[in-house]
């Protein structure tokens, strides 16, 4: 006999938690299922633990660059299983928060697999052992994505690394070999080159970071390269394999022909899959599109009525902010009888390279395709006093300008504090400042923020 709730939430993500809790809060019986952690991808595998590594890796950098400040220092080690420690001390404070946060408004937590049996019904294979069956007038699912495994020759045979096995290292690999160029890859290999690692990062495309603008990316290669990263573009890889000894064995095909690689691990960072295969979505009927993201509308609605999806499994930005925002929709329109959409929302992200790619808005290139004239204003950051006086001058910025109404399309920041930066150009968007409004504005002397009056005095 199914157990009647009001709401099931699959997915304890950064959109299923304070959505559960809201639902609870307001009187509703509401289940919570989670097949592995609270807190989601976030909090577990992602922007908490690699964020604290990429804050361990900047110390080294900056230890070995002391004498740059006039700051002398000894030989400069790192202890990869501290470093870890501390990454799952604050993994493991944040997770603590979230259950205790859900125990205290109610909600009632299920650990273990949930499939649709049906549009109302799930089905939940306990971790504990046995099962349950659940049903509920309100259904969102919320269960994320994991890191896609490409169909490379070899690769099964080899213990590669992901996104979240390579956290677990106890020691600094000898040679990583990064495949794939986007903002995992690029985050891992920057980290561990600064760790002491040799790094090669092997991407397939013309230039790293695909989504950004030419002179954006090939500023990216350019300040990994001089961090000592091998930055391989244009580069295809063939087939893996791995010797008695250790050794990994990765073919790649480039321009300038066939080569292998030697290293001691391989990172596979080539992008995210769906968890929606793991779901037995066709009961309740509910479409998903070729790559298996669930097909939602502007209020994050499934094509079955009550059924709602939110976050990575959607196929929208995967950041957490966003699914955080979906959180945010689908509480205004449930809960509060609102209207909220996401037409139109800006996409703010930040990649923690460093120093920090912050962007909003429209890049040059997808606003030319567009058809719009644009102006564009960007500098250096060599440019900049404060990042001059803090010896971090490498990078650029860049705004895309509208020409008609002056209004900013678009902000992109390769710099110190990028993302900081990008977030307050991001709130003079939204509040309809113009950039000569922008660069009228006094700022206090000396702050990066004080780089806009020079940026949006060039348009």
């Amino acid at each position: 006999m199914a157990e009647q709730f009001d709401v099931i939430i699959i997915g304890a993500g950064q959109a299923g938690v304070p959505l559960a809790g809201a639902f609870a809060r307001a009187g509703r019986r509401t289940a919570l299922i989670e097949a592995s952690h609270v807190g989601g991808t976030c909090i577990n595998e992602g922007c908490t633990p690699t964020k604290t590594m990429v804050a361990s890796a900047r110390i080294a950098y900056l230890a070995r660059h002391a004498g740059q400040y006039g700051v002398q220092t000894g030989a400069i080690q790192v202890d990869l299983k501290s470093v870890r420690q501390r990454k799952r001390e604050l993994v493991t404070s944040w997770r603590t928060g979230s259950e205790q946060r859900l125990h205290h408004d109610g909600v009632t937590l299920l650990m273990g697999i949930a499939q649709l049996s049906g549009p109302k019904t799930v089905t939940v294979t306990l971790n504990a052992g046995g099962t349950r069956q659940f049903t509920a007038d309100t259904i969102v699912i919320n269960a994320g994505a994991r890191s896609s495994t490409p169909d490379l020759p070899g690769l099964a045979e080899v213990p590669f690394l992901d996104s979240t096995s390579i956290m677990e290292l106890d020691a600094v690999p000898e040679h990583l070999l990064v495949l794939g160029g986007g903002y995992i890859g690029l985050e891992f290999g920057q980290m561990f080159r600064r760790f002491g690692s040799r790094v090669t990062i092997v991407q397939r495309g013309a230039r790293l970071l695909a989504r950004e603008d030419g002179a954006v990316a090939d500023a990216v290669a350019a300040l990994l390269r001089e961090d000592g990263a091998e930055v391989l573009l244009n580069t295809t890889a063939r087939r893996v394999s791995r010797s008695n000894d250790g050794t990994i064995h990765l073919t790649v095909a480039s321009p300038a022909g066939e080569q292998t690689i030697e290293g001691s691990h391989l990172l596979v960072a080539v992008g995210r899959t769906p968890n929606s295969d793991r779901l037995n979505l066709a009961a309740a009927g509910i479409a998903t599109n070729q790559r298996g993201n669930i097909i939602v509308d502007e209020r994050l609605a499934t094509n079955v009525p009550g059924i709602y999806a939110v976050g990575d499994i959607t196929g929208g930005p995967a950041f957490t902010h966003i699914a955080y925002d979906d959180f945010r929709i689908l509480k205004a329109n449930l809960l509060e009888g609102g209207n909220k959409s996401t037409r139109g929302r800006l996409v703010p992200y930040t990649v923690f390279i460093d120093p920090q790619l912050g962007r909003v808005g429209l890049g040059e290139e997808e606003a030319r395709a567009q058809g719009r004239t644009v102006k564009i204003a960007t500098m250096p950051m060599n440019y900049v006093a404060r990042a001059i006086e803090v010896a971090e001058t490498r990078g650029l910025v860049k705004a895309v300008i509208d020409a008609e109404t002056d209004q900013i399309l678009g902000f992109t920041m390769l710099g110190i504090e990028g993302g900081e930066i990008m977030s307050a150009v991001q709130l003079a968007m939204q509040g309809g400042l113009t950039a000569s409004a922008l660069r009228d504005t006094i700022f206090a002397h000396p702050t990066l923020a004080e780089l806009l009056n020079t940026l949006f005095a060039q348009s």
